[in-house]
């Protein structure tokens, strides 16, 4: 086994010498804030995903929650989402005062189960209780079977708000994740995202309603659109507010670090694919569940997520990620089941209840990918692995 050396972390951010200008030069411009970076970088990511509209917010959580409202979500709603996410995927509901269920997943894509939502959806309609929107998450970057749920969502008259939050970049059925079958999809762009801002994040949507009203939604309610105004401007420093809404806005600043990003997209895609095939090969004869890969997907490889397998060996979850921790390999866990946590079980959830997500979080790690990692560290961070499971 490897002894303690360097500490490697399970996620890094990169940040490049032209990340840097894009930053400084948005600095000493005019424009901070709500200047023509924040639509430059909205452009350039439908240009990449094949989208007509994008809506750059201050971050993920945020396009949740205005994506929520945006499709019709309100008090008295219903709200489905995947047990093995954020918080933010259930959250987002509740902020609109909804109320939030949850599906099961499935053990070998770890996303949401396409038979147990196709299951409890004919449950909901006998009993007259269909969600309103279904949240499926792209777990790890690995996009969801969001053909067949778009074909329940037409069948049973719900939107979905997919949550690609860990796949920017990936693709479905050869087309880039964001471009289809969801009603409206959010990107995360936090620190250890494909894309990084800092904080950050996008909704993408083919229907230009939607968009116009997300975009009310990020900045109050309100807009300067002669087309989108009740009255009669009285000059120009006019102005209305349309609906109630937030300041979720973007800074320029951070757009120029996005579009920069978004720039080496595919290297960074093409990174993290060779990184998950080498753990795929250096693994394959440890007692491990490996992540499932799918000829009609392309994931983003945000996370490299394994799973002590108990079928194979005594040796716990937890003694595992422990003896990870104590040489230097910086482990995480993706994710605490939502259903499990206390705010949660005051709502009236239970352990049980979602057996498959709770089974997972009971035996997964995820282990260090980033571009940076390099071969060395990999093979150290599995030269650990194995002096622990043998």
């Amino acid at each position: 086994m490897a002894g303690s050396a360097e500490f490697i972390p399970y996620s890094c951010q990169s940040i490049s010498a032209d990340d840097i200008e894009a930053v400084q030069a948005v600095l000493t411009s005019s424009h901070l804030t709500q200047g023509p970076t924040i639509e430059e970088f909205e452009q350039a990511f439908s240009s990449r995903h094949q989208v007509k509209y994008s809506v750059a917010v201050s971050n993920a959580t945020a396009g949740l929650h205005i994506g929520c409202i945006a499709l019709g979500v309100g008090p008295g709603g219903l709200v489905w989402t995947s047990p093995n996410s954020f918080l933010a995927s259930a959250n987002c509901a509740l902020y609109c005062g909804a109320t939030v269920d949850f599906v099961d997943i499935d053990p070998l894509t770890r996303n949401m189960s396409l038979a147990a939502l196709s299951d409890k959806l004919k449950l909901a309609e006998r009993l007259g209780r269909l969600p309103q929107v279904v949240i499926p998450v792209d777990f790890s970057g690995l996009p969801c079977d969001l053909a067949e749920m778009r074909a329940l969502a037409d069948l049973y008259g719900f939107k979905i708000l997919e949550d690609a939050s860990h796949a920017t970049g990936a693709s479905y059925l050869n087309n880039p994740v964001g471009s289809q079958f969801a009603h409206a999809c959010v990107f995360s762009f936090h620190a250890v995202k494909i894309v990084t801002t800092a904080e950050g994040g996008m909704i993408t949507t083919q229907d230009r309603e939607i968009a116009m009203r997300l975009r009310l939604l990020r900045s109050h309610g309100m807009t300067r659109d002669p087309v989108q105004m009740e009255r009669t401007s009285d000059g120009p420093w006019y102005y209305e507010q349309k609906i109630l809404g937030y300041n979720y806005r973007l800074t320029d600043i951070q757009a120029a670090l996005g579009i920069s990003q978004l720039r080496r997209l595919e290297k960074t895609h093409s990174a993290r694919e060779e990184l998950a095939a080498r753990y795929n090969k250096l693994l394959v004869n440890l007692p491990l569940l490996l992540p499932a890969s799918f000829p009609d997907r392309r994931s983003s490889w945000h996370l490299y997520a394994i799973e002590i397998d108990p079928a194979q060996t005594d040796v716990a979850r937890d003694a595992v990620f422990a003896a990870l921790r104590a040489y230097g390999v910086g482990v995480n866990l993706h994710y605490i089941p939502i259903h499990t946590q206390p705010y949660f079980e005051k709502l009236g959830f239970s352990r049980g209840q979602y057996p498959n997500a709770e089974r997972y979080a009971s035996r997964a790690i995820s282990i260090p990918l980033f571009p940076g990692l390099t071969e060395a560290q990999q093979h150290r961070v599995v030269d650990v692995l194995s002096g622990v499971l043998k």
